[in-house]
């Protein structure tokens, strides 16, 4: 059956269907019922579904996730047995494994069970449903009763391919666009492939950050995505108090592009956080509202405490911090978090406003600077510092934040960014003087053909690495040890660890 001009889909389902939502759907007159059985094959990471049913090999592709999370499915296949050797070559792509050598021109569909299926990577699921579906607000919908890989439950689906009537049809329900839940993902689970995902986009002054991360069945964590994007969210903030209009822009695109992406990952829940560029900025709710109404997230913005916290929290995580006495400074664009501890016994913690962002703007160091305007930043960076030099002796200082990362990166000539080798790298004050030399003779532009410099942080390196610099000299440590762990990691742990 060729599935040429079959338009893609809209779709959304939920496999914990509200009772509220049931009884909506129940309410309305069914259009009819069917049962019958299906076999999955479920890999952990496709985005692709393929299913037997009927005889037939049905086959489609996720082609889009918009931004609140709704999945544009487009069908690529739906053919009887026997399947030729292309169509089986396609059929194990979209799986996600490797394609065996074929030396045949076709193939019956249990020998293509048989050929894809491996019991740690790809399972064969066979699924009972009993479907009733309804025409729903222009829409299709379904509640069905399904049985699969020993569970009963039922899940509720809504597909158009109109994008808005789904939207429209989901506000009837009372339901969350994006709770949404496709079959692969909820089968992988089932099946024991995959456990509980979630994610967390860390909104700071200079950048936003990602981290998606999964909690596989036999324990720990599995990275599915850990980036982030500079936008410069408190430009012009230290002037003003308020967010710019372009700057609010930017990075609201750039939240809901990684939401985008931590749903297409798999990711149900998404815990966004904002620290002090957000904390700072008088119309910060101007910028939590234009996310929310666009990928329907809520930032929370945090206290200088508690992100402090969340930091310390993260960094001893780190191997070998066990027991060991440590200051971790954090960096950001619009403030610095301190916090002091005995493994994992906080002793003090605090935050100070102190940035890249700030101090960048109040000396014009995204340009080159001159001896006197270099010498008028430290002093500003050293007196900011001021209640740092009170803080307990430590074994070790370790440096987190984009500025502490970007120098190792540099350090190490990175010409692609690796949290590996990031990672335990010790920056001493020689090699941090050696930066600030470097970066105070230079345009925005010239430094970013500074291997290993991230091109957004261009603007604000020179401001970073003073303030690194005058973090050593209030600790009196000669070194700092950086860490690629942030307060995502300790995030994740804390809202998705029980999971």
């Amino acid at each position: 059956m060729s599935t040429a001009g079959i338009v893609p889909r809209w779709e959304w389902r939920t496999f914990e269907p509200p009772d509220g939502a049931v009884a909506r759907l129940a309410a309305t007159p069914p259009e009819g019922a069917t049962a019958g059985e299906e076999t999955y094959a479920v890999s952990r990471d496709a985005e692709s579904t393929v299913k037997v049913r009927d005889g037939l090999l049905d086959v489609k592709h996720l082609e889009e996730v918009d931004d609140r999370g709704l999945e544009r499915w487009r069908p690529v296949m739906k053919v009887p047995s026997p399947i030729l050797a292309a169509d089986l070559r396609t059929v194990i792509a979209a799986l996600g494994v490797p394609v065996p050598r074929l030396d045949r021109a076709s193939y019956r569909i249990d020998e293509l069970l048989r050929r894809a299926v491996d019991g740690e990577v790809v399972r064969a699921v066979p699924v009972s449903k009993r479907r009733t579906r309804y025409a729903f607000h222009g829409c299709s919908a379904e509640v069905t009763e399904v049985v699969a890989a020993g569970r009963s439950l039922r899940t509720i689906a809504v597909e158009s391919a109109d994008h808005g009537m789904v939207l429209d049809a989901l506000a009837e329900l009372g339901v969350d666009p994006g709770a949404n839940t496709n079959y692969p993902r909820a089968l992988a689970r089932l099946a024991g492939l995959a456990g509980p995902r979630g994610a967390v986009v860390d909104v700071g002054t200079n950048s936003v950050k990602l981290r998606v991360a999964e909690r596989p069945p036999g324990g720990g964590w599995r990275v599915l995505a850990d980036r982030a994007v500079v936008v410069r969210l408190g430009e012009g903030l230290r002037e003003t108090g308020a967010l710019s209009d372009a700057a609010i822009a930017r990075t609201c695109d750039a939240v809901c592009d990684l939401v985008r992406e931590a749903r297409r990952a798999g990711a149900p829940r998404i815990v966004a956080v904002g620290t002090a560029g957000l904390r700072m900025a008088a119309n910060r709710d101007a910028f939590v509202r234009a996310v929310a109404e666009r990928c329907g997230v809520t930032v929370e913005v945090i206290s200088g405490d508690e992100e402090g916290r969340l930091g310390y929290l993260a960094a001893i995580g780190s191997p070998g911090r066990d027991g060991a006495r440590v200051v971790v400074a954090e960096t950001g664009g619009g403030s610095s978090q301190f916090t002091a501890g005995d493994g994992a016994r906080i002793l003090e913690r605090f935050s100070i406003d102190l940035g890249a962002v700030r101090l960048t703007e109040a000396f014009h160091l995204d340009r080159p600077a001159g001896l006197d305007t270099l010498a008028c930043a430290r002093a500003a960076a050293a007196d900011a510092l001021g209640r740092v030099a009170g803080l307990p002796g430590a074994d070790v200082l370790l440096g987190m934040g984009g500025a502490f990362t970007n120098l190792a990166a540099v350090h190490h000539a990175l010409a692609e960014y690796d949290p590996a080798v990031i990672e335990g790298t010790v920056i001493d004050r020689a090699e941090i003087d050696r930066q600030i030399a470097l970066y105070r003779t230079m345009t925005a532009d010239e430094r970013r053909g500074v291997t290993g410099l991230q091109a957004g942080r261009a603007e604000v390196i020179l401001a970073g690495a003073v303030i690194a610099g005058a973090i050593l000299d209030a600790l009196d440590q000669p070194s700092v040890v950086v860490t690629d762990r942030g307060l995502r990691h300790a995030l994740i742990e804390e809202r998705f660890g029980a999971g």
